[in-house]
């Protein structure tokens, strides 16, 4: 697969809090790696930026990047 496929991919992000440095660690779970930290708000094409470096390198090196989960089976419910 390309970069280009790899991006139109939907991956799911997840947004922590960082109370001990302020702001938040952004990751992508189906991507082996903790992208950054955002603060002040910056989320948007920085992270997006992160997650295609990363994939242009994974590329690169030939390691492996996995297709994010599929979430057909996703309820939507916070518990």
């Amino acid at each position: 697969k390309t970069l280009n496929a790899y991006m139109a991919m939907s991956y799911r992000m997840e947004i922590v809090e960082d109370k001990d440095e302020g702001g938040f660690v952004v990751s992508y779970p189906d991507l082996p790696v903790e992208l950054l930290v955002v603060r002040h708000g910056e989320c948007g094409s920085k992270c997006t930026g992160c997650k295609k470096a990363w994939i242009e390198a994974a590329l690169e090196d030939g390691v492996e990047i996995h297709e994010p989960d599929s979430l057909e089976d996703y309820s939507g419910q916070f518990k």
